[in-house]
C-alpha cells in the first residue's frame, strides 16, 4: 500500500442556516479548522432566500487558498 501526500491549494465549502448568527458561527469554526491546514479565506459569497414557510434561509460559499 502506497500513500502520497499532496499539498491542498484550493478548497471551496458551502454553508447554510436559518439564522445569520448560526451561519456566521459555522463559517468561523471552519475557518479555524482550515487555518490548521494552512488555508486562508480568499473570498466569501452569500445569499438569502425565503423558504416555503416564509422564513429567511441563508447560504454562503467560502473559497480557501493556501
Amino acid at each position: 500500500m502506497a500513500f502520497t501526500i499532496e499539498k491542498l491549494e484550493d478548497k471551496v465549502e458551502f454553508y447554510e442556516a436559518y439564522s445569520i448568527q448560526e451561519l456566521e458561527k459555522k463559517i468561523e469554526q471552519q475557518i479555524s479548522y482550515n487555518q490548521a491546514i494552512l488555508l486562508k479565506v480568499h473570498s466569501v459569497s452569500h445569499q438569502v432566500i425565503m423558504d416555503d414557510k416564509g422564513r429567511p434561509f441563508y447560504t454562503a460559499v467560502v473559497h480557501y487558498k493556501s
